[in-house]
């Protein structure tokens, strides 16, 4: 019998394909996925995509669904079998970019654009600024110059070659020498250095290996869309994640040209990463967020702010960097975004500014103020790293929304302060307005405030969740993507009025703890989140288990990697040398302070390997583990009272693949890993929440969906502020422990109870049943969590 599929998703269930886990391999996998109260599987991307490639958002075909994964045949059988458990799917789309891949021929696209050059019929596919390249195509995929890599290339079956590589010849020049032959071509190859400064394509973020698409371009949205569109229309695929809509030229555009051609009823989220204070656009027609905004808030509530503010004040003395290295959040995302748009963005940077020296040429009101090219690079550096969000939304002839006229205002008037000279400040001033869109529109002025919004959205996710999110590291946890690591505790109000503002505005939005782009798992963040309330001890032990290694001849290669390998082991909860190893190192080579990818410093590489495996992974790993046994019960609290919240508050819940249970995992490539249980019981635990949680979500899908109440519930006593509750609905009720080792050192919860509404109410985690003001002390008794519901019995049921 096939059950019927909800349109819009009640929960979702995040599958990673690739090669190892194919469509095959996720259809044996939906009863499960079913049986756990999921109305809908969420898939990685699953067009055709880089042979080999484990996540899927190197694009290479949009026409095709991906053979590696068992092709369109293979999705349409995985749908099926979905179906018929009454699951929908739900697909995670990538508008924003394509793969260049080692064979080129694999983009059909991008081919033809490098063997016909800007007279490609696919020439508008993509976004590249041929003058800057002197009508050539910046290739950086050289392992050296030129020079001396001239052996290394050869011509065989009409095509150029080097080493994996592969490439088209212009049409007439087979037959040339070597070098008049490369001088020919639409392209030019390089050392991959240069890409830094002389790419003239845009791309993702700092991958040189994934390009630009303008789908912008009717037609080319058309063509990259065909396929997804289809299998839309085929009822094959009922939701839709977009990645990364942030980098494209007019995000509000393309969301609203998608939900036309997807129609009313498929559910779309976005890629949307919020600032703190920041809003997500109200015309945009999508569902919300993919969620990041959900998790600041639940794992914030876990989170001890005193001890956050001790724990700082160890880790800057025990690290003693300083304030733009890590010591102080404001400074360290100033410098961080400084470093980013100076070097590895730099080619971004360039290109901006001579849009903007071109709109100066072409607007004379511009060009009468007289600025110097120094001062409008100047003006646009420090008005860039400047912005508190990821990018403003100026696009078309509309004017700019209030809020984000005045963010670029107060950013333009900090950085004007950057100018010795008060006269040649006055270039942010245009900056500001090119930004703005308040000039004349001509190309140049248009071109600007497009790759303004582009760049600034590059900057501020490699320059803050890159770089500064891994040099500021007093508690991991908070250094995720979407959270505020300066000031990661919230109090209980804070996440209601989340609640209630996205019960109000985003009902359907998505929400999550894991991701395949999270640093760390919510498991992992859950365990970190501990640490706040053990500052002294934590701060204490780090120390001497330090010291204890660098005695056994391993000494950390600087304190700031000790502080965070010991707190990454911590989060891991196993020894594992090669994860954990694989974890910090990526953690250095992004913050930059001493060695990076583009550059590693490998005696600083083996410091930190034979530091990690003598410490974390040798004899001190076992005090570190005896501390965590001793925090075990608040770890528990903390696992159990964040998944409890994210399954059970307003918007759509995402459950990533193994997060059912307990999942502690780092940064990818581990979290793309199959799941590794570590603490048995605990895992069987959270799975029997998991499950009671999505299944009344499923079963009643009117006490979660849009028209249900958040409604937040206060308890009374003296141990009040540790329980976090509210109801859905009036049905079901949500309860957990916050600050569980606060908690316990006074007193416990003593006669702090909380008032229920009317009705008889049962614990389906315990089977306990309760009324009236209920006594924490027993409704907390068997677990630190409570999901209550009104008994059935009950006439109010």
């Amino acid at each position: 019998m096939t059950l019927p599929v909800r349109r819009a998703p009640t929960s979702t269930y995040r599958l990673q394909l690739g090669p190892e886990f194919t469509f095959g391999a996720a259809e044996a996998f939906v009863p499960r996925i079913a049986a756990l109260g999921v109305s809908h599987l969420h898939l990685s991307p699953v067009l055709d995509a880089v042979p080999g490639s484990a996540h899927g958002y190197d694009v290479t075909d949009h026409a095709t669904v991906r053979a590696e994964l068992g092709g369109e045949a293979g999705l349409r059988r995985l749908a099926a079998t979905a179906r018929a458990h009454g699951l929908g799917l739900v697909l995670d789309i990538v508008p924003n970019h394509m793969a260049v891949p080692a064979d080129t021929s694999r983009n059909r696209q991008l081919w033809e654009v490098l063997r016909d050059g800007p007279g490609s019929r696919y020439a508008s596919w993509f976004d590249i600024d041929w003058a800057a390249g002197e009508g050539r195509l910046l290739l950086p995929v050289l392992g050296g110059p030129l020079a001396g890599e001239l052996d290394r290339l050869t011509v065989a079956d009409g095509a150029l070659r080097y080493w994996d590589h592969r490439f088209p010849l212009r049409a007439g020049t087979e037959g040339l020498p070597l070098p008049e032959l490369l001088a020919a071509q639409h392209y030019r190859l390089c050392w991959w250095r240069l890409g830094r400064t002389e790419l003239n394509y845009r791309r993702f973020f700092t991958v040189s290996e994934l390009i630009g698409v303008r789908v912008e371009d009717p037609g080319v949205f058309d063509a990259t869309h065909a396929t997804v569109l289809r299998l839309v229309a085929d009822g094959v695929v009922t939701g839709l994640r977009i990645d990364h809509p942030d980098g494209l030229a007019d995000p509000g555009g393309y969301l609203a040209r998608l939900r036309e051609a997807c129609g009313a009823d498929v559910w779309i989220v976005a890629e949307k990463i919020l600032g703190p204070d920041e809003r997500l656009p109200a015309s945009w027609p999508v569902a919300g967020t993919t969620g990041y905004d959900a998790l600041r808030h639940v794992d914030a509530v876990f989170v001890d702010p005193e001890g956050h503010a001790r724990l700082t004040d160890a880790y800057r003395e025990f690290t003693g960097v300083a304030p733009e290295a890590g010591g102080v959040w404001a400074e360290t995302v100033h410098a961080a975004a400084h470093r980013m748009i100076g070097h590895e963005l730099a080619a971004e940077a360039a290109r901006l500014a001579r849009a903007a020296e071109a709109a100066c040429r072409a607007d004379p009101a511009l060009w009468g103020r007289d600025h110097a090219p120094w001062a409008l690079r100047a003006a646009l550096v420090e008005l860039l790293v400047r912005l508190p969000v990821y990018r403003p939304y100026v696009t078309g002839g509309a004017p700019p929304a209030p809020g984000d006229a005045a963010m670029l205002t107060a950013a333009a008037e900090a950085a004007a302060g950057a100018f010795a000279v008060p006269e040649e400040s006055a270039a942010v001033a245009t900056v500001r307005d090119l930004a703005l869109g308040r000039c004349d529109p001509t190309p140049p002025a248009v071109e600007f405030r497009v790759r303004f919004g582009q760049v600034s959205s590059a900057l501020r996710a490699k320059a803050v969740e890159d770089t500064a999110g891994y040099r500021f590291a007093p508690l991991l946890s908070a250094a995720e993507v979407g959270c505020a690591p300066e000031a990661p505790a919230l109090p209980p109000a804070a996440f209601h009025a989340h609640c209630a503002r996205v019960r109000r505005e985003w009902p359907l939005t998505g929400t999550v703890l894991s991701t395949h782009d999270t640093k760390r798992s919510g498991d992992a963040r859950a365990a970190l989140a501990a640490l706040s309330e053990h500052p002294s001890v934590w701060a204490g032990l780090v120390s001497r288990l330090t010291a204890e290694t660098a005695r056994a001849g391993a000494p950390a290669p600087d304190p700031h990697l000790a502080w965070t390998a010991w707190q990454t082991a911590f989060a891991l909860g196993t020894p594992d040398r090669e994860r954990l190893t694989a974890a910090v190192l990526k953690a250095a080579r992004e913050a930059a302070l001493a060695t990076t990818w583009t550059e590693p410093d490998a005696d600083y590489e083996r410091a930190l390997e034979r530091f990690v495996h003598a410490g974390p992974c040798g004899p001190p790993g076992r005090s570190l583990a005896e501390f965590a046994r001793r925090l075990a019960p608040t770890i528990r609290a903390n696992v159990l009272g964040a998944a409890l919240l994210h399954l059970t508050m307003p918007g759509v819940p995402d459950v990533y693949r193994g997060s059912e249970g307990h999942y502690p995992a780092l940064v990818d490539p581990d979290n793309r890993r199959p799941p590794v249980v570590v603490d048995a019981e605990l895992n069987a635990e959270k799975l029997r929440l998991t499950t009671a949680a999505l299944r009344l979500r499923h079963d009643h899908p009117d006490w979660f969906g849009p028209e249900a109440g958040h409604h937040p519930l206060a308890a009374e006593g003296p141990a009040a502020e540790h329980c976090l509750a509210f109801a859905r609905a009036t049905q079901a009720i949500t309860a957990v422990t916050r600050l569980p080792h606060r908690l316990a050192e006074a007193g416990s919860w003593r006669d702090t109870h909380l008032p229920l509404p009317p009705g008889d109410w049962h614990d389906l985690l315990t089977g306990g049943r309760t009324t009236g003001k209920a006594p924490l002390a027993r409704l907390f008794a068997q677990s630190p969590v409570a999901l209550l519901v009104r008994a059935p019995q009950d006439p109010g049921a």
